[in-house]
């Protein structure tokens, strides 16, 4: 039987992991950094993007339609601290607040000109 792999795509990093791992454990562990503050569901900083293996992972949780809605996890994001790995998957994490934080920074220098 095949062993897990976790592909931190921000981070850089690749790991072995067992069956029914929880995503945010690995990355703590393992020093994955993915971001969290909570761990319990409730905060929602633990977003991730899957951006392959979707198929390899515990069913969506309610605290997660609750945190994300429905539209995110259309477009693939989970969170980490609700989600289960049952085979190879890579994830992907703060495109999002990277781009926002680009407009904010185009604007300001904009402004300044």
């Amino acid at each position: 039987m095949p062993v897990p792999t976790v592909t931190f795509q921000t981070s850089g990093k690749s790991i072995e992991v067992e069956k029914e791992s929880n995503l945010l454990r690995t990355s703590i562990r393992y020093e994955g950094s993915v971001p969290y503050k909570c761990g319990g569901g409730l905060c929602g900083t633990c977003k991730v993007r899957i951006v392959e293996g979707q198929d390899n992972l515990s069913r969506i949780m309610k605290k997660e339609v609750a945190r994300l809605g429905q539209e995110k996890l259309d477009e693939g994001y989970r969170l980490a601290c609700q989600t289960f790995i049952s085979g190879d998957v890579t994830i992907a994490w703060g495109e999002e607040d990277l781009a926002r934080l680009n407009k904010i920074a185009q604007r300001r220098i904009n402004a300044a000109q």
